[in-house]
């Protein structure tokens, strides 16, 4: 369970960009486990600059946004979650 207030970012976050992040999943072959929105626990977020960069995971996918737009998706490991640069993980546009 998450505190009231990480679940309301998560599901703020995923919710305005659902067909997006669906989309992306779809793409890598992502689709199965941790595609219920519910199934997303876990919340990291960080300011580059002007940027805020966020990752969103569930204990199978993590999903990165660059301000509010999901921009990739990968198969979730818990390398990403002390990574110094957790971006460097995913593919930027």
């Amino acid at each position: 369970m998450t505190a009231p207030t990480v679940e309301a970012a998560i599901h703020e976050l995923m919710d305005l960009a659902w067909n997006v992040v669906y989309d992306l999943l779809e793409q890598r072959g992502l689709l199965g486990d941790g595609l219920e929105v519910g199934e997303y626990t876990g919340i990291h977020s960080w300011v580059e600059g002007l940027t805020r960069y966020t990752v969103v995971h569930s204990r199978e996918v993590a999903v990165l946004f660059v301000d509010t737009r999901p921009v990739d998706a990968i198969a979730f490991h818990h390398d990403l979650l002390g990574a110094d640069d957790p971006k460097a993980f995913f593919t930027l546009p």
